[in-house]
């Protein structure tokens, strides 16, 4: 299968997730490192005034927190660990805010747990607030909240975060900036001979045993669990690059085209990715049908399904649920992912959406299903 060149993935990618590790925020261990926080938060404002939309996930709360309590090595007891993520928690978010403000960007906090994600109305409302946030120029900085988990710190790693929340956004890419220059083909500490992989598939097999037990000692994380969240990244068509976050403004130079770090391309274009899983959904949990209208602007106009026209609701679904979407004469033309449960739905049918609040008590979207979470079937 073909690749892309590696100029063109982070050239013209728009939607970018940035993570960086316990280990370059905190300095190995030492305590935030204001000079490195600040020159990543000036290259994602300059990415922001060049048109990207810029999520940053970043480790280092427990790492800062431990500084602050002045722990010189990372507890093993869950409680322990949960506190040094509450007090390191405030001085990251703070730190962040701070030079991202300096660079004429709006942040904000946002704190997930993998449950947030794997619940289907906790994940849409996250990926809303996240949408949200971009559509108003603010950039997230996202961690997860050790503080109220317990086996998301033992066992989980802001890689996989990282990865979940390029898929939750539909991120073009995902960039992980860790303390090695990228993916060897065996650990360049131990073996002089390794070579350097400057660009792979996403999901090959063969790159996970390459990558086995690199690590540092500051983090959860190593080498292979960025490998697998590049494998998870690239099941949504987000492509990976791996990079040293220390090279010199490595972010500005990867948006130019510079061959920086590993690139692991993903094999699946986003949109085919996204709308392959609905087509592919066996179990539908309910169905709508619309009347001769909508039908024309979702056939050919390819306008997202509004609920005033809708004339029938069937079955019972929540909201994230994958349902048919039905013409008037019972022929499936359409599905996606509903916004109202059932439930509502049938409420709102044949309402417009200035009066969902009235009679919901709330509106969380003014589309029944919105486009992107629409495909045609018909």
């Amino acid at each position: 299968m073909s690749q892309p060149l590696k100029s063109t993935v982070l050239r013209d990618a728009r939607r970018i997730v940035v993570k960086v590790g316990s280990s370059l925020v905190t300095n190995e261990g030492r305590g935030l490192d204001e000079n490195a926080i600040g020159e990543w938060c000036r290259q994602m404002a300059l990415m922001a005034k060049d048109g990207r939309e810029v999520i940053m996930v970043s480790s280092g709360a427990i790492a800062e927190g431990m500084k602050r309590l002045g722990w010189a090595t990372r507890p093993q007891e869950i409680h322990a660990l949960q506190a040094a993520a509450a007090v390191g928690q405030m001085g990251l978010a703070q730190m962040y805010e701070t030079k991202l403000r300096e660079n004429g960007l709006g942040s904000a906090q946002v704190l997930l747990t993998h449950a947030d994600l794997a619940d289907r109305e906790r994940y849409l409302n996250a990926r809303s607030t996240l949408l949200t946030l971009l559509q108003h120029k603010v950039l997230p900085v996202i961690n997860e909240n050790d503080t109220v988990v317990n086996d998301e710190i033992k066992f989980g790693d802001n890689d996989t975060l990282g990865a979940l929340v390029a898929n939750l956004v539909e991120a073009d890419a995902l960039v992980i900036l860790t303390d090695q220059k990228g993916l060897y083909t065996a650990d360049p500490r131990k073996n002089p001979a390794a070579e350097f992989v400057h660009e792979a598939r996403a999901g090959d097999p063969a790159l996970e045993a390459m990558a086995g037990g690199v690590g540092s000692s500051i983090g959860s994380g190593g080498m292979i669990t960025k490998i697998l969240a590049a494998k998870r990244a690239a099941g949504s068509g987000a492509s990976t690059v791996i990079a040293w976050g220390r090279e010199p403004d490595a972010l500005i130079r990867l948006c130019k085209g510079e061959p920086i770090g590993t690139l692991l391309v993903a094999q699946t274009q986003k949109q085919q990715a996204r709308k392959q899983w609905m087509a592919d959904h066996l179990q539908l949990r309910g169905a709508v049908t619309v009347d001769l209208g909508a039908a024309s602007k979702l056939l050919a106009e390819g306008k997202s399904l509004l609920a005033i026209g809708m004339t029938q609701v069937e079955g019972d679904f929540s909201r994230g649920d994958v349902i048919a979407i039905r013409d008037v004469s019972g022929m499936e033309i359409a599905r996606g992912l509903a916004n109202y449960a059932s439930a509502e739905a049938r409420l709102i049918c044949r309402k417009p959406s200035s009066e969902f609040e009235s009679l919901l008590g709330y509106m969380a979207e003014s589309e029944f299903v919105h486009r992107d979470n629409l495909i045609l079937t018909r």
